[in-house]
């Protein structure tokens, strides 16, 4: 059922990049790149400006900066204004995080993990400051975090009591190889953007259009969008182009919060939103879409919150709810169920196990539900089926710059029916990905 890639809506156009690049063969890579280090700082200066890259910062950055642009050039690679700028961008490392923007939006976040594997740590920027269009047309940013790859050592093994035999998640080393074309599949990819409007900033989106461009999903399953039902119509139509199927619930019990979506190529058989049971519906955490072979859900599971005030509520409600609700759709067909389900379950998935006994997301009431409701009732954990000794993170706080050492937690899934399960190629993460606290997940599923 894997239908034929479309194009995408993207910030920039072809003829634009096409002069971008052009703009850096008709200067230095004609010659020897080694002479940037001859070149003044002005000269520097001058040159990144040309090609449309923010030039701040003290010489050695700017020739790194610089360097770093014309080598993705001889690769290759083009000449990414978007690569060259976080180049350029990046700060060193002791940098005190003193933005209240970014304050603010991580303390509206569902996230309230206390995290206190990291105090060791200094703190670093994970995200990118507003950068000023360029006056190379191509270049129009105005999302603060951009897509790019992060800055990170997400393929360092970290943990604070690693065992025998774990490795660190490689997704360079560990996807499994392309699908044959004329097998039939579909892809599926789920995120937390911890808010979509901060990534798309509607008129322009790199993290969202070059993930789409990378990767050439078949759905995409959003979760803590924090959009009220009024600003929907106006974000579906800054979306991409031949996903003309989208479905969307929001949090009316209070606004800019929670939130989940699903946005697909192929039309779904059905749609419905929410568990069906008002105590639980009024925080826009589910949807399910009906394919020809299964179910998809994407879920956002209620954090159990400071102090653990809602602990109750999670494992005694809306978790059996939930996997109640899946056992009755399994009646027809598999399941799948994707999404931020906010639970660690094993002392793999978080990098300080011992440290976050009573933390949200790790208590052993949640640990235990997990495995009640979901791994017991018959719903694979497909990335640990796939990689059982593998340490992979999908969540890196803000707070402490979690995601530059890779001390993080593996909160986000893909659950498969059993039926199911050994139709899945590829159960994957993609640690590199920028613009949230989350990094995206995917699975590959052979029909």
């Amino acid at each position: 059922m894997s239908s034929k890639r479309l194009r995408f809506s993207s910030p920039a156009s072809a003829t634009e990049n096409s002069d971008e690049a052009s703009i850096i063969k008709r200067g230095i890579l004609e010659d020897d790149p080694a002479i940037i280090d001859k070149m003044t700082l002005q000269e520097i200066k001058t040159k990144l400006r040309s090609i449309g890259v923010p030039a701040k910062g003290a010489k050695p950055e700017l020739v790194s900066a610089l360097k770093s642009c014309i080598k993705s050039q001889i690769d290759g690679e083009g000449s990414s204004p978007l690569l060259c700028q976080t180049i350029s961008e990046q700060k060193p490392t002791n940098v005190r995080e003193n933005s209240k923007r970014k304050a603010k939006r991580s303390s509206e976040s569902d996230h309230v993990q206390i995290e206190n594997d990291v105090s060791d740590v200094s703190v670093d920027k994970t995200t990118k400051r507003r950068v000023k269009q360029s006056s190379v047309s191509s270049v129009n940013i105005k999302s603060e975090q951009e897509l790019v790859t992060e800055s990170t050592k997400t393929e360092v093994l970290a943990h604070k009591k690693p065992q025998k035999g774990w490795t660190a998640y490689n997704p360079k080393s560990m996807r499994r190889p392309p699908i044959a074309a004329d097998t039939p599949h579909m892809k599926l990819m789920s995120w937390n953007v911890n808010g979509l409007r901060a990534l798309l900033k509607l008129e322009s989106s790199p993290a969202f259009f070059q993930l789409a461009q990378r990767e050439s999903f078949d759905v995409l399953c959003l979760q803590e969008t924090k959009l009220q039902e009024k600003d929907v119509d106006v974000i579906r139509r800054s979306l991409l182009e031949g996903y003309d199927n989208s479905y969307w619930t929001c949090s009316v019990s209070k606004l800019g919060y929670s939130g989940t979506a699903i946005i697909s190529r192929i039309k779904p058989l059905s749609v419905r939103y929410g568990l069906g049971i008002s105590d639980h519906d009024s925080e826009g955490r589910l949807v399910t879409v009906e394919y020809d072979n299964f179910y998809l859900l994407c879920g956002y599971v209620p954090n159990s919150g400071d102090g653990l005030r809602r602990l109750s509520y999670r494992i005694t409600e809306w978790d059996p709810s939930l996997s109640n609700y899946m056992k009755d759709l399994e009646r027809s067909k598999p399941v799948i169920l994707t999404g931020d389900l906010n639970c660690a379950h094993q002392e793999i998935d978080i990098y300080n196990p011992a440290g976050n006994k009573r933390s949200a997301g790790f208590t052993d009431e949640e640990r235990k539900s997990f495995e009640t409701n979901f791994l017991e009732k018959g719903f694979v954990d497909t990335f640990r089926k796939q990689h059982p000794d593998v340490v992979g993170y999908t969540y890196w706080g803000y707070r402490h710059g979690g995601r530059k050492t890779n001390k993080g937690w593996r909160l986000d899934y893909f659950l498969a029916s059993e039926s199911i399960a050994d139709h899945v190629h590829d159960s994957y993460i993609l640690p590199d990905v920028g613009g949230s606290d989350h990094s995206p997940i995917g699975l590959i599923l052979k029909l």
